[in-house]
């Protein structure tokens, strides 16, 4: 299989990889600021990816965007940002060595023989792949979409979350690595990214928690090594809806970027002091690498953020 970079000689490298479906929003917020204080104070690197493999969803102008509030909020971060759609060319190279090594394979399936036949739902909530096609595409078909064949169990130790252990054939199934669009899947992207970046750990959303038993079963079939993951809460509105841009989610306003980083401190159980709430930018960054202790991280898969309060009080259990 194809050789990720060499392995990191610093204690750790994280990084933030957002998608540019449109501007940062408070969520992101709490995942930027998490990953990097987590890099920051225990000596490591900490890189921006932009994950704009999913070209359809791009939305013109937003990654510029992204990169101009994260900087207004006072991130900075080590090397170049990463484009992912400067990487279809490693992309493809290692879908052809999984397909030559007999790990993924063709499917023609449409999604509409995939819900007719599925019979059950996958445990992120997507369609449960019946297999239909492993064992090779029946005469006349022509594969759409390629796959990875999964088996067994896959079990890692989240920093955050505990332990969570997957069925990957009866929760997941074999899931796609290039779509029937044209387009190169999520999970085969971002785990040859990790491994090409060097990434030691993942710090991300809650939503991606049930994607990560997919990711590390990838990693093993191409011989990658397999970051330390942490699951932050997410963020939701008052409906129990994660903050997104399909839930209107609205921009981070760059004027008021140190009041959006008490908040997020304080969504994420670091206790800031009401007063922080009247410091300037670079003033709430320097106590948050004094005070960062990522043990205050609420446990949990989402808490509803409750604008206007600086203190713990800005946040309930979801």
């Amino acid at each position: 299989m194809l050789a990720p970079s060499p392995p990191s000689r610093v204690a750790c490298r994280g990084r933030f990889a957002p998608s540019p479906t449109g501007p940062l929003h408070f969520g992101s917020l709490v995942a930027a600021l998490a990953s990097c204080l987590d890099a920051r104070t225990r000596g490591g690197e900490w890189l921006v990816r932009m994950e704009d493999v999913d070209a359809p969803r791009n939305v013109p102008g937003a990654a510029e965007s992204i990169l101009a509030c994260l900087e207004a909020h006072g991130f900075a971060w080590d090397g170049p940002v990463l484009w992912q759609s400067a990487r279809l060319e490693a992309y493809r190279a290692v879908l052809d060595e999984l397909l030559a090594a007999g790990l993924a394979y063709g499917c023609a399936c449409s999604r509409r023989e995939i819900a007719d036949r599925a019979g059950r739902t996958a445990v992120d909530g997507g369609l449960l792949y019946p297999g239909t096609c492993r064992p090779g595409l029946a005469p006349g078909r022509q594969a759409r979409a390629w796959r990875l064949r999964v088996s067994g169990q896959m079990g890692f130790a989240d920093r955050l979350q505990g332990w969570q252990l997957q069925d990957l054939e009866r929760d997941v199934g074999d899931f796609v690595l290039f779509r029937a669009d044209g387009q190169f899947a999520y999970q085969l992207a971002v785990v040859v990214d990790d491994a090409f970046q060097g990434i030691t750990d993942v710090v991300r959303g809650a939503d991606l928690l049930d994607s990560t038993p997919r990711q590390i079963f990838l990693q093993s079939c191409l011989g990658y090594p397999q970051p330390v993951y942490a699951h932050l809460p997410v963020v939701t509105n008052g409906a129990g809806e994660k903050l997104s841009k399909q839930t209107r989610a609205p921009a981070l306003v760059a004027q008021e970027a140190a009041a959006n980083l008490v908040e997020a401190l304080a969504f994420l159980g670091q206790q800031p002091p009401p007063e922080l709430m009247r410091a300037g930018v670079d003033e709430v960054w320097a106590w948050a690498r004094e005070h960062w202790d990522f043990a205050r991280i609420p446990r949990c898969r989402g808490r509803v953020r409750q604008p206007g309060s600086g203190g713990d009080d800005a946040v309930a259990a979801a």
